[in-house]
């Protein structure tokens, strides 16, 4: 029977069960299994992490009984089973558990064996140092608060979390209808990804994956092949083998016996051991004289004593088959983002996190900004009050009580009802002297971090730089040496590794075409017989680029759209030495309009710089380091303002000199520690101030070497003329002037096209506006002083120009120089 006041609602079973189900589903998702993206916690552990921060249990702190915090997290902020919570926090305790355990157990807290932890009221816990880290600042306002289950107490609903702790320590969870599995990580290859990502705006996915090499398990083992794991790393779901490092040792009498070392991930070694055992009874598997387990506190050993008749690696491969020594483990990285579900790449995850931590630490400036100003102001009150304390005290003396003495000060004065009631709390001992110097000494330290702290917020470059500076700091604390080895499958196999490293010519021909040959292909030449048919391609082309390199050495191409593009030798296309090449449009996925004007040749990117210069006469160094990564579409190598384009690219040492020449005859040499090194995406700075109409035709480096060989500078007119000049007419000035005059230009002459230093034992091509190529020897080109025209080196006719000068060896020294530099 209903009362009068009960109501039946009718509803579809259909729609109640669904719509039920839905809301139990996104309870389990977002409230117990799956990981935020930006501390890489579910809420269980959250909890139990702020939990033992309230309850001050720090590592420099006692422990205290884990009954103590797990009832704590029950009745503050997780209301649910207390062994959910308990396993929960076992777990962040174990060693071969958490690559960088969170939680310092004091107690059994369980085994690799499969032992549990013992009960809750007999062991004791505490955070550790790491630990202290996910909670940095969190009372500085940096993360959202919500009112706990009863609403009662505040929680955070996420974790400063100064390091990537999704990564680092992985985390496995199975909600409804979806499930995530991120294995651990090495912290400081993760670290170093996230600096990556705040030097370089434009790191890749690609750049991120040649950082973060692979899991790094707390037990150790080794990953077969990371092919499968890099797909993943791409797009959220892959796997990979793990296989238990094995020793194959010696034991005498002619016996061997299999040492295992290292076991897989989540593997329960006495399971592993039990079945191995259960193989040898039922004579799966035959050739095992003895199995033991000789794992103490000092690391896992597993023997396993062979017949004398027994290949070790062949039995060996037949345990990997049959047993945990062998397992695959998944990645599908599945977190939160906003509240919702989503499947990350490697990139993702860390650009969430750097977000996170931008938030994180914006929050904190301002909280400390705010903070330093209330202060400051109450500071400013009472350097105020000291100045005239002889009224201030009459006033209150006269005051029946503190609210009109408030007021009386503030009518008086203007001051404020914070600084008011500060000065009627001041003690008399603040009158003195001293007491005063320590008030004005405190008023400007607050003013010079209030200076700082604002200028942080304006600046996010700041902001990223304490940010970098923080993960570093924890990087050099708690970072350790990559524990899990990777190797190669065979179907993992690096083309690199199949290619035999040797010494190979490269040349790349004026119209962009490609080639290698191996050096000893110009080395078994006689003297001078290389010659053009060596080197040119056909007749209205010619060699502009010649070089030795080796097979596995890099290749920086730039082109005039300030781009990059890096390939390995090996990729050039191996050609004969009469073959006209490969066009470098089919290697480099160039964009219309653009051009190879430089090639760089790198055998490792470390210490030099490059020297890159502009149309505009923009001219910038960057650390060669700076290149090393790579894009299909190439990168930005300069950021090129509107109209100007690439023309030069040098590799130098750092203390040569750069003397840049423009098509109106002047020239300008200055250090290039003149130029100060600048990232790879940056601009650069003015080289040489020009005219109406000007614009650089040439840049090029004085070394010590073109000195010592009294090398000169070569001049060439739009008309064909052409003179050398020595070295020493050129004197050092300072970086942005308008130089000195290089060529007297004429009408007859033209303006200058082209100035290069060469030396006697050099040859130069020029080539025409309709397509006509001349070579000259340099030896036979007079040398006259800055000021002069020079002789006629190819005739024009009409509107003909030269258009292209390229400086290569002459016939009978290329072949030389080849063979020396091989020797």
């Amino acid at each position: 029977m209903l009362e009068h006041n009960e109501k039946i609602i009718d509803a579809d079973i259909k729609d109640e069960m669904k719509t039920s189900y839905i809301d139990y589903a996104m309870s389990v998702i977002t409230a117990r299994a799956l990981p935020d993206v930006r501390d890489g916690l579910k809420p269980v552990h959250r909890r139990i992490l702020y939990t033992m921060h309230e309850l001050g249990n720090f590592n420099d702190k006692p422990h205290k009984k884990s009954v103590r915090i797990v009832g704590d997290v029950l009745g503050k902020y997780h209301p649910h089973g207390d062994s959910s919570v308990y396993n929960a926090m076992v777990r962040m305790a174990q060693d071969f558990a958490m690559r960088n355990p969170l939680v310092d157990g004091h107690g059994n807290f369980g085994s690799i064996d499969g032992d549990g932890a013992a009960a809750m009221r007999y062991t004791e816990s505490r955070m550790t140092k790491l630990a202290a880290e996910m909670l940095k600042d969190i009372k500085k306002d940096t993360v959202d608060v919500t009112p706990n289950f009863d609403e009662t107490l505040k929680e955070p609903t996420v974790l400063p979390s100064r390091f990537p702790n999704l990564l680092v320590n992985g985390t496995n969870g199975i909600a409804v209808g979806m499930a995530t599995s991120i294995p651990p990580h090495n912290l400081n290859e993760v670290i170093d990804a996230t600096v990556k990502l705040i030097d370089d705006n434009e790191a890749t996915l690609e750049d991120l994956m040649e950082i973060v090499q692979g899991p790094d398990f707390p037990t150790g083992a080794m990953i077969m092949g990371m092919e499968s794991f890099r797909k993943g790393y791409r797009t959220g779901r892959g796997k990979a083998v793990v296989r238990s490092k094995a020793d194959i040792v010696d034991i005498g009498k002619g016996k061997s016996a299999i040492i295992i070392t290292e076991i897989p991930y989540q593997v329960n070694k006495a399971r592993m051991v039990e079945s191995i055992a259960d193989l040898v009874r039922s004579k799966k598997v035959e050739g095992i004289t003895d199995l033991r387990d000789e794992s103490n506190r000092k690391g896992i050993r597993i023997v396993i004593e062979l017949r004398k008749d027994v290949n070790a690696n062949v039995l060996l491969n037949k345990l990997y088959k049959h047993t945990a020594l062998q397992t695959t483990v998944s990645l599908n990285m599945i977190a939160l983002v906003g509240g919702q579900p989503k499947v990350l790449n490697l990139y993702e995850i860390l650009r969430y996190y750097l977000d996170h931590q931008i938030d994180v630490e914006t929050r904190r400036v301002q909280y400390d900004l705010k903070k330093a100003e209330d202060r400051a102001h109450i500071l400013e009150g009472l350097l105020k009050a000291l100045d005239h304390i002889d009224e201030i005290v009459e006033i209150i003396k006269a005051s029946a009580n503190r609210q009109e003495a408030a007021v009386k000060l503030i009518e008086r004065f203007a001051f404020s009802e914070i600084q008011a009631n500060a000065i009627l709390e001041m003690r008399l001992h603040r009158l003195t002297g001293l007491e005063r110097e320590k008030i004005q000494s405190e008023y400007d330290e607050l003013q010079a971090l209030i200076t700082e702290l604002r200028a942080i917020l304006a600046d996010q470059s700041l902001l990223l730089a304490i940010i970098k500076e923080d993960l570093l700091r924890i990087k050099e604390k708690y970072g350790d040496e990559r524990r899990t080895e990777i190797t190669f499958s065979m179907d993992d196999i690096d083309i690199e590794d199949m290619i035999e490293e040797e010494d190979v010519t490269i040349t790349l021909t004026h119209q962009g075409y490609i080639k290698r040959v191996t050096s000893d292909t110009y080395q078994t030449q006689k003297r001078g017989g290389v010659g053009k048919t060596g080197l040119s391609t056909k007749e209205e082309d010619f060699v502009e680029h010649i070089f030795n390199t080796s097979t596995h050495d890099y290749l920086l191409f730039f082109t005039n759209l300030g781009r990059v593009y890096r390939k390995k030798a090996y990729f050039v296309p191996e050609a004969s030495r009469t073959a006209k090449g490969t066009a470098i449009v089919n290697m480099l996925q160039l964009m219309p309009g653009e051009l190879v004007n430089a090639v760089i040749p790198v055998k490792e990117f470390g210490e030099g710089f490059l020297m890159l210069a502009t149309k505009n006469g923009v001219i910038k160094k960057s650390a060669l380091l700076d290149f090393d990564t790579s894009r299909k579409t190439g990168l930005i190598a300069i950021n090129l303002n509107e109209g100007d384009e690439l023309i030069s690219v040098k590799i130098t040492t750092g203390d040569d000199d750069v003397i840049v020449f423009s098509s109106n005859g002047k020239a300008i040499r200055f250090s290039e520690k003149d130029v100060r090194k600048m990232g790879r995406s940056a601009t650069g700075v003015r080289s040489i101030l020009l005219g109406d109409g000007d614009h650089v035709v040439s840049m090029e480096l004085i070394t010590q070497e073109m000195i010592d060989k009294s090398a000169r500078v070569l001049a060439i007119s739009e008309k064909g003329y052409g003179k050398r000049t020595p070295l020493v007419e050129y004197r050092q000035q300072t970086r942005g002037g308008k130089g000195v005059k290089t060529y007297n230009i004429t009408e007859k002459t033209g303006r200058v096209v082209s100035a290069r230093i060469v030396t006697e034992d050099e040859d130069i091509m020029l080539i025409n506006s309709n397509g006509v190529i001349i070579r000259i020897k340099v030896e036979g080109i007079s040398t006259s002083g800055r000021s002069t025209s020079g002789v006629t080196l190819m005739r024009t006719k009409g509107d003909d120009k030269i258009i292209a000068v390229a400086k290569i060896l002459s016939d009978s020294e290329e072949e030389e120089e080849i063979s020396q530099e091989n020797e």
